[in-house]
């Protein structure tokens, strides 16, 4: 039999992989990244909508959290539609090894958003990845355009997580994602709605799009949140932060296998990745080391 931790442990590994699979899925989904987000969240929104229902929870927030959901909808909107359209223009091993850069944008602006003092060595990681970043944009040139939708993304999404921490301390993941779902989709309406996106050809996707769209939206999406909140449960931060910096690993591994060449770099633009992903996990070990010294 296998012990809790572990089953947790594993459990997290086939989160990190889920997550990674979301790139390949929005590679194989043929709409443009706006739909496709656009259904992914509408879809997502209504299947924990009925989970909360269905566990009778309490919808009800302050006026000031109800605010700071909001906001973090719209950032996640625009950090999916961004994601999405970096693998659009480029593909899927560019999007994954630029986002990698997400959890320095995340380390260099909790000093502002914590109010406390810039540490010395995340300067020096900053500047580290900013390197790796100069070795792919060197590499792959001709996919600058899909490289700087991606440090948007990214950045984006180290605001989302930054907005995200403090939220998480009061509220309920499955209330949080709810409200966040929710202003994000109706931002996305409004404006698909002013721009006249809405007609026959936008309602009307092959089979084997709304298989993908759905798998992303519930097993991507809707699920992946919960349950990556209930592993946390049992496994340290640290843990989980290194598990999660395999996303790209695993994304770009299966975008190979599956759509081969196309997804095939130049040796360089895999060094430039390996130095973000090596920087982001030392600066996540001297981080833990901190926090266990103060404990002690």
């Amino acid at each position: 039999m296998l012990s809790a931790k572990l089953k947790n442990y594993l459990h997290l590994h086939f989160i990190v992989f889920i997550w990674g699979f979301t790139a390949i899925l929005g590679k194989l989904i043929t709409i443009d990244a706006l739909p496709l987000v656009w259904y992914r969240m509408g879809i997502a929104f209504l299947l924990i909508l009925i989970y909360v229902k269905f566990r009778k929870l309490n919808l009800k927030v302050p006026p000031r959290a109800l605010v700071m959901l909001i906001v973090a909808g719209i950032v996640i909107a625009l950090h999916w539609v961004t994601f999405f359209m970096a693998i659009k223009v480029s593909n899927v091993s560019v999007a994954l090894a630029t986002m990698s850069t997400g959890a320095f944008f995340a380390a260099l602006m909790e000093p502002i958003w914590y109010g406390r003092k810039m540490i010395g060595y995340e300067v020096i990681f900053g500047l580290v990845v900013m390197l790796g970043l100069y070795v792919m944009f060197n590499v792959q040139g001709n996919y600058l355009y899909g490289i700087v939708l991606a440090l948007v993304s990214a950045f984006l999404s180290a605001v989302f997580s930054l907005i995200n921490g403090k939220l998480a301390q009061e509220h309920k993941p499955s209330i949080i994602s709810l409200y966040e779902l929710g202003s994000g989709v109706l931002l996305l309406t409004i404006y698909l709605a002013f721009k006249g996106r809405y007609n026959a050809d936008f309602f009307t996707l092959t089979a084997m799009d709304w298989g993908f769209i759905f798998l992303l939206a519930s097993a991507c999406t809707a699920y992946a949140f919960i349950a990556s909140v209930k592993v946390m449960r049992f496994i340290s931060p640290y843990t989980v932060m290194l598990t999660t910096n395999l996303e790209p690993v695993y994304g770009i591994i299966l975008a190979y296998l599956i759509f081969g060449d196309s997804e095939k770099m130049n040796p360089g633009f895999y060094g430039g990745g390996l130095i973000i992903l090596t920087t982001v996990v030392a600066n996540g070990i001297l981080k833990n080391r901190k926090k266990l010294k103060k404990i002690d």
